[in-house]
């Protein structure tokens, strides 16, 4: 059954701040977290359906309370990209925010590593998402189409 999930971007601009959201990936072993990111463009056949951490992921948030939803990456004129199984997790950055707790502590060690080799745990500043703000002209994806 076709979904449409909205990209990280819009629900940025919807929510009028800055967003956390996770990213799934094949184990990169000891690398950086831009490095991960970059995997995670890349990997195709990433079976995210049955990775454990974003199951986990998941029943922790759902637990908690937490919402959540799956997004797409950010909108790209110049590409499409897939769906890797990324979702939104519906809590302010904001270090006093209990939720935002929660989800900082289960994602990272206290020393802001990750603790699990299949996530990222990541943040879209507003203000890089309103770069794509002219996405939300009414027919904007419709005229894109018929050009691409």
């Amino acid at each position: 059954m076709p979904m449409i999930f909205e990209h990280i971007d819009k629900i940025a601009r919807d929510k009028k701040r800055d967003v956390v959201f996770a990213v799934f990936h094949a184990d990169m072993g000891d690398t950086s977290a831009i490095s991960n990111l970059l995997s995670a463009i890349a990997t195709q056949d990433l079976d995210w359906q049955d990775l454990t951490i974003r199951k986990q992921l998941i029943e922790m948030l759902d637990a908690e309370g937490i919402d959540w939803q799956p997004c797409g990456s950010i909108a790209n004129e110049n590409m499409m990209c897939g769906y890797y199984g990324q979702i939104y997790i519906d809590t302010p950055l904001a270090p006093s925010d209990p939720n935002y707790q929660k989800v900082l502590a289960y994602l990272e060690t206290s020393d802001g590593k990750m603790r699990y080799p299949n996530v990222t745990f990541c943040v879209l500043q507003l203000s890089t998402a309103m770069e794509n703000a002219h996405h939300d002209e009414p027919g904007f994806w419709q005229h894109w189409a018929e050009k691409f």
